[in-house]
């Protein structure tokens, strides 16, 4: 049985994962097959960011489905505006959907929200934290334009510190066999460390590098990221980041011939608009890519679509969590959940970590 909610890849296993990029295969032929697989089915989008992409894929893909959607794009738009929790919200909007897509700027939301659907939850997006279906559509790019999810030798780009599209992907590519990273990225951007921790542990390889021009060369895939400027205090320190990595056509001479360029999107400045006309940008592919892959997820998780509250946790701490984007800072009755591991204890909603120590 595929997992009920989709929170993070990590509760699908190797084997699921590959039975949906396979059905997105077969859907990306065959789409006229697929167009009446999501009839009578209802999935709503709870967007408290913005998107272009995600959201639109989803709702596109719902819709070749032949499914319908409802939701926001906007929380102004809703009685989030009015103070409705996020509880509340999800709560009721399970009554009225088969399955719910959300994103939201709070790390751990996804997880939050899943707590009191009555159906099932895909996470478009936590935060800084995760963001799956990207990562779904990163490997369906990579398996249509590289032919493997193995053997790849992955530049990663830009602002490794709060990319939720960077985590889920390296989460995943260590699953593959014989699969090696460059974090490419400013000291203060730097791929955090628990991600670090899950490269060792799964026996790959990385290494880190200030330059883009220096690593070029050595890598089968770049995955550009921009600098977010939504992630940063203030925008003195997002300008002090912004415009370090930039590719362009010079830098590209350097590259492999069969190097290929992803990018979630949306680019500011980070590639030149020069590079879009060579063979090995598929980062505009990638977003059709996307749409297919969403159209096997939603498949998956409609086979799973009972309608019940799952049984919620009970706190197993009185701390609160020291990350001040985690969504337990900003929904109070969240019960405060911790697990233990080689000294520290990390929250289950948002991965941060922390010393373990008294009250």
């Amino acid at each position: 049985m595929f997992t009920r909610h989709l929170i993070d890849l990590d509760t699908v296993s190797i084997d699921q994962l590959n039975d949906v990029l396979d059905l997105a295969k077969v859907i990306m032929k065959h789409p006229q097959y697929f167009c009446d697989s999501g009839h009578g089915k209802i999935m709503a989008t709870l967007f408290y960011e913005p998107s272009t992409r995600t959201q639109m894929s989803f709702q596109s893909a719902m819709l070749k489905l032949g499914g319908k959607i409802v939701g926001f794009d906007n929380p102004n738009s809703s009685s989030v505006s009015k103070g409705e929790s996020l509880r509340d919200t999800v709560r009721v909007v399970s009554n009225y959907a088969d399955l719910i897509v959300i994103r939201h700027p709070c790390e751990g939301a996804a997880q939050a929200a899943a707590m009191f659907s009555r159906c099932n939850v895909i996470n478009a997006g936590d935060g800084g934290h995760l963001h799956p279906t990207q990562t779904l559509t990163d490997l369906f790019t990579l398996i249509n334009t590289k032919g493997t999810l193995s053997n790849l030798t992955v530049g990663i780009c830009g602002d490794l510190k709060n990319g939720r599209t960077v985590h889920s992907l390296i989460k995943s590519l260590v699953g593959f066999k014989n699969n090696k990273f460059v974090f490419i990225s400013t000291p203060q951007l730097a791929i955090p460390d628990y991600i670090k921790k899950i490269v060792i542990d799964a026996g790959c390889k990385y290494s880190e590098s200030a330059s883009l021009s220096d690593s070029i060369s050595k890598i089968d895939v770049l995955y550009m990221t921009r600098i977010q400027r939504e992630r940063f205090e203030n925008d003195e320190e997002y300008k002090n980041q912004k415009g370090v990595f930039i590719l362009d056509k010079e830098k590209m001479k350097n590259a492999k011939y069969g190097l290929k360029i992803l990018h979630p999107l949306p680019r500011i400045d980070e590639i030149d608009y020069e590079v879009d006309d060579d063979s090995r940008a598929v980062y505009f592919d990638q977003t059709e890519y996307g749409m297919y892959v969403r159209m096997a997820l939603i498949l998956y998780m409609l086979e799973n679509s009972e309608k019940k509250l799952d049984a919620r946790p009970e706190s197993n701490s009185e701390k609160c969590c020291c990350n001040p984007r985690c969504i337990t800072n900003h929904e109070l009755y969240l019960p405060k959940l911790y697990k233990k591991a080689e000294g520290r204890e990390i929250c289950e909603y948002c991965d941060h970590s922390q010393p373990i120590c008294s009250k």
